[in-house]
C-alpha cells in the first residue's frame, strides 16, 4: 500500500524571508508538490512567523482548501488563523523559545490538556480535522484519543537521530507499538520529524501509518535536482 505523503515547504519561505522578498513563492511551491505527487501541503506557523505567515496560509488555503495540512502551537494566534482560513486538517504541535525545530512531542500537562480540549472543540465545529503531535509512548496516545483527536503524528525525532543501529532498532519497535495502539484506540496514525531518503523505508514498513509529513530532506534535495523529481523520489519510495 502507498503511503500518503505530506510534504512540508516552511524552508522555502525560509529562504524569501532571508531576503525579505516575495519569491519564492510557498504558493508555487504548493501547487508544484501536489502536481508532482503529493497529497498534503503542510506549513507550520509559528507565534513569530519566521517562514510561512499568516498570509502564505490564507493564500494556501483559498488555493488548495482540501489539501492544506496546517502545524501551530496551541495558541490564541494559531487558533484564530485557523478557525478563520479552515485548513482541511491541523496538528497541534509545541512551541520552544528558541527552538530551531520542533524537539519532540506535547507534553500534557493538566493545563495544556485543558486548554487543547477547547482548541479541538473548536476546530471539529469548523470541520477542521484535528492531529496531535505525540512522542510514543502508549500514555501520551491515552491521552489524545480521550482529548478527541482524530489522528496523530508519531514524532519520528529519536528513531531519525539514533546514534547505532541497535538504538534506531529500538526507537522502530516503540513507534510500531505506538501505531498499533493508535489504531486500537481510533485514531489515524502519521509519523514525521527527521525522515530522509535513507531512514524513511524502515517507519513506512510499520503497519497502520497513513501518512508521512517530511519537509527539509525534499526541499533540500530539491536544490540539486528540482522540486518535482525530490517529490516524486519520495513519493515513490512511500
Amino acid at each position: 500500500m502507498t503511503l500518503k505523503l505530506g510534504v512540508n515547504i516552511d524552508h522555502v519561505a525560509t529562504l524569501r524571508q532571508a531576503r525579505r522578498a516575495h519569491y519564492p513563492d510557498p504558493l508555487d511551491a504548493g501547487a508544484i508538490a501536489l502536481s508532482a505527487g503529493a497529497d498534503f501541503v503542510v506549513v507550520h506557523l509559528r507565534k513569530d512567523q519566521r517562514h510561512i505567515n499568516q498570509k502564505d496560509v490564507a493564500d494556501l488555503c483559498k488555493l488548495f482548501p482540501k489539501q492544506i495540512h496546517l502545524e501551530c502551537s496551541c495558541s490564541d494566534f494559531a487558533e484564530a488563523v485557523a478557525l478563520k482560513y479552515k485548513p482541511h486538517s491541523v496538528c497541534i504541535v509545541p512551541e520552544l523559545p528558541g527552538e530551531i525545530t520542533t524537539t519532540g512531542g506535547l507534553n500534557f500537562t493538566p493545563v495544556v490538556q485543558k486548554r487543547l480540549l477547547k482548541m479541538i472543540e473548536k476546530l471539529h465545529k469548523k470541520n477542521i480535522l484535528v492531529s496531535l503531535f505525540v512522542n510514543p509512548t502508549a500514555a501520551d496516545l491515552r491521552i489524545a484519543a480521550k482529548l478527541g483527536a482524530d489522528i496523530v503524528e508519531l514524532c519520528t525525532a529519536a528513531y531519525s537521530q539514533a546514534s547505532s543501529k541497535k538504538e534506531a532498532q529500538k526507537r522502530l519497535q516503540e513507534l510500531a507499538l505506538a501505531a498499533f495502539l493508535a489504531q486500537e484506540l481510533g485514531l489515524k496514525v502519521h509519523a514525521g520529524h527527521g525522515l530522509n531518503y535513507h531512514n524513511v523505508l524502515a517507519v513506512a514498513d510499520i503497519g497502520g501509518i497513513k501518512c508521512m509529513n517530511i519537509g527539509f530532506a525534499i526541499i533540500a534535495r530539491s536544490l540539486f535536482t528540482g522540486l518535482p523529481s525530490a517529490v516524486e523520489e519520495m513519493k515513490n519510495l512511500l
